[in-house]
């Protein structure tokens, strides 16, 4: 290599490189590029805004939300729009203007330490800035686009995880780097972990996955030149849910009806047959409790339940006193279920406002036997305030998952190494999910759960005794995983007795080949066809040849063509010579295997056997 010693410079304190200004303070802005925006005038013509906008774009990464700040003079850019010069134009180019006299100075992050980046959205763009808090406050990178047509319609949680994305393709080697930790108050790491993704959601969070990224709330900013990104989106009330409840008790059964309404025109209908005896108090607390735990997986957070019983509603509201025992303890469950929900409000409606509950919690005790009904119904069993005896059942793996997930949704630091072993799993209510390749979501199992899966898929009513491979995929296809569950199907068929005695046995050692043997002379005989040859006299091409597996004796005639006749012809002439043999062996030709010559080997008691066949 070889270097121009006129074009070198050594040991200065600073300079210009690729456009911006090295110095020992950090990365400038170049002051020329700076000095061309500031004197000059306001453009009068389209190209003279397509010249102020590209000067901009150069200097994009020392302004704060660039593409919010100048969104008025870009629109003077559109074929539809009017090219003039207005007021809203010119107070974008003079707060720009302002920025541009003293931008920010961004800096090298420093390795060892961790980044972070704080979103801003609007209507119309996306912003982001990196920094490095410590050991000391730096700006890094200011990154900012305008949104689409259509990417303004997005929800504004799709709009930050938007502007998320941008930021990590714009910024792929700080990402790839260092630790980044998101500072935002929206709930992006749960959206992203959610199971019903949209279809470019879910593509984002699989791009997004490979930073292991943090999240964390906001604190305090610090900074001149961050006080745009304080601001945040509004967080809008959760939509608010109806419950209509009703419970029933009659001579034979009793049963509850549900009816849940929610935003969009959701409508879920629900019945309950008990097949325990039950008052009509009972029942209605049966009722309430099923309809606030199907309320709660079905995510509503602001519910309004309604019923027709006034001895309900007034014992949750407090009004009256709970007496008896056995009512006590649905109270109980009901209050437990109640205080999971933001804002819960029970109450009393006239029974002539809630038919379809109670129409439905009727199909139990007073439908006739046979008669079919269009809602599904649940039969339990048993009270729904039942106590069961609880046995220790050791570590759980899903234990450490959990802990890890609500120590990052509570703001939490949480290494690199951890943060991805997490990165595919989602809390949902109370049960753990991951999410799969093939599948969307996949409920996490202990040790006991996933013994009773694989004997149900292996020896309950539709198993049929699956091997290793195909019972794992079923497992999975039915929306299941634990982590060790390539050894314990393995573990679980090798100790299935049925599968051991019964099941094929695929890998048998291979033997040796061993030829074929004949009692005495000429008793089996082995046929094929040789050819085609050349041409001879009378158009002969083929050898039709026969060897004797005992004397390795071999009988030949050539022919003009292959048939079944000329075949059967040929056997009966070594018939007449040699005797009648035992066996014939040839192979699958069309020749060899006919109708005609098949019982002209059956008249005359010669056993006719064929060789396999081979695939390639």
């Amino acid at each position: 290599m070889r270097l121009n010693p006129a074009k070198c410079t050594f040991g200065v304190a600073g300079g210009k490189f690729l456009g911006f200004m090295l110095t020992s303070r950090g990365i400038e802005a170049n002051p020329d590029k700076c000095e061309a925006v500031l004197k000059m005038p306001s453009p009068g013509t389209l190209k003279e805004i397509q010249r102020l906008v590209g000067r901009l774009t150069a200097l994009s990464r020392f302004v704060p939300k660039l593409a919010e700040r100048i969104r008025p003079i870009v629109k003077k850019m559109k074929k539809d729009a009017p090219g003039k010069w207005d007021a809203e134009c010119e107070q974008a180019f003079t707060e720009v203007k302002e920025i541009l006299m003293n931008p920010p100075v961004m800096n090298r992050p420093i390795s060892g330490y961790e980044l972070q980046i704080y979103l801003g959205v609007s209507d119309t763009a996306i912003s982001a800035v990196l920094t490095q808090e410590e050991p000391s406050p730096k700006l890094i990178y200011f990154v900012s686009r305008t949104l689409q047509e259509t990417e303004t319609c997005y929800q504004q949680v799709e709009k930050v995880a938007l502007a998320l994305l941008h930021a990590s393709r714009r910024l792929r080697q700080y990402f790839q780097g260092y630790q980044v930790v998101v500072r935002t108050n929206h709930p992006v790491a749960k959206v992203l972990r959610k199971p019903d993704l949209a279809g470019r959601m879910v593509g984002w969070a699989v791009e997004l996955s490979e930073f292991g990224l943090r999240y964390e709330p906001r604190g305090s900013i610090r900074g001149q030149h961050l006080a745009d990104f304080v601001a945040e989106l509004p967080i809008t009330g959760s939509d608010q849910w109806s419950l209509y409840v009703n419970g029933a008790s009659g001579r034979q059964n009793s049963g509850a009806g549900i009816v849940l309404e929610g935003p969009n025109g959701f409508l879920l209908e629900y019945s309950l047959v008990f097949k325990f005896k039950a008052s009509n108090n009972q029942a209605e607390y049966e009722a309430l409790v099923a309809g606030l735990g199907l309320a709660k997986d079905m995510g509503a957070r602001n519910l309004v339940c309604r019923t027709d019983s006034q001895l309900v509603v007034g014992q949750m509201n407090g009004e009256f006193q709970v007496k008896e025992d056995h009512l006590l303890k649905y109270f109980h469950r009901a209050s437990s279920l109640a205080a999971t929900f933001d804002k819960v409000e029970i109450q009393h409606i006239p029974r002539e406002q809630n038919t379809r509950a109670d129409m439905l919690s009727k199909l139990s005790s007073g439908k006739e036997k046979g008669q079919l009904t269009t809602v599904i119904c649940q039969v339990l069993l048993q009270q729904s305030v039942e106590c069961y005896a609880l046995t220790s059942t050791g570590s759980d793996w899903r234990d450490e998952i959990r802990r890890l997930i609500k120590k990052q949704e509570d703001g939490q630091s949480v290494n690199s190494s951890d943060s991805k072993k997490i990165a595919r799993f989602v809390i949902i209510g109370d049960d753990l999910y991951k999410r799969g390749f093939s599948t969307p979501l996949l409920k996490c199992l202990s040790q006991e759960e996933a013994q009773y899966v694989m004997d149900e898929l292996h020896n309950g009513v539709c198993g049929f005794h699956y091997g290793r491979r195909t019972l794992k995929a079923r497992i999975l296809r039915a929306g299941y995983y634990w982590p060790t569950m390539e050894d314990d199907t393995r573990m679980f068929t090798q100790r299935c007795l049925s599968c051991q005695a019964h099941a094929n046995d695929t890998r048998v050692p291979p033997h040796t080949l061993h030829s074929i043997t004949s009692p005495w002379s000429f008793a089996q005989w082995g046929m094929d066809i040789v050819g085609p040859f050349p041409q001879g006299q009378g158009q002969k091409r083929f050898l039709l040849v026969a060897v004797d597996y005992f004397t390795k004796w071999v009988e030949a005639e050539p022919l003009a063509s292959i048939t079944a006749m000329q075949v059967q012809k040929f056997c009966w002439k070594i018939i007449c010579r040699f005797g009648l043999p035992k066996v014939i062996i040839t192979d699958n030709g069309r020749q060899f295997i006919n109708k005609k010559l098949e019982e002209f080997y059956a008249n005359l008691g010669i056993k006719h056997l064929t060789s396999s066949v081979e695939h390639p």
